[in-house]
């Protein structure tokens, strides 16, 4: 399946979740809802897959987990706040770094309305 195949599944699955279940709930909520959510329409997810730092060829062990890995080429970065920063795209853009995946999706659900580039961030790692 192609990458932008699995892209519009995930952005289908994630306003799928948000119709259902509405903002205001704890990131860990919608991450289990997502996965439920993948599984029902086939998409492959992991979830709290743990993420290696490496700093001049030694690992540093500090606990960095990525939210869900879809299909091994998506991370999904899930956020449950007043308003996306900067920093959480940047965030995002490190983890994409780390692990090598070149696509990742942020989204934020504590929203009135779920709309792009408020609250859904298609990020790529070039």
């Amino acid at each position: 399946m192609e990458i932008n195949d699995i892209t519009y599944k995930v952005r289908g699955a994630i306003f799928e979740v948000y119709n259902n279940l509405g903002p205001g709930l704890l990131e860990n909520v919608y991450e289990a809802a997502l996965m439920k959510e993948f599984e029902l329409i086939g998409l492959k997810a992991k979830n709290q897959l743990a993420l290696p730092v490496t700093y001049k060829q030694y690992d540093i062990e500090l606990g960095y987990r990525i939210d869900i890995l879809v299909e091994n080429k998506i991370i999904i970065e899930i956020k449950s706040v007043k308003a996306l920063e900067d920093v959480h795209k940047k965030q995002l853009l490190t983890y994409l770094k780390l692990s090598g995946i070149e696509v990742g999706i942020l989204v934020n659900f504590n929203v009135a309305f779920l709309k792009d580039k408020e609250s859904i961030v298609r990020i790529v790692n070039n």
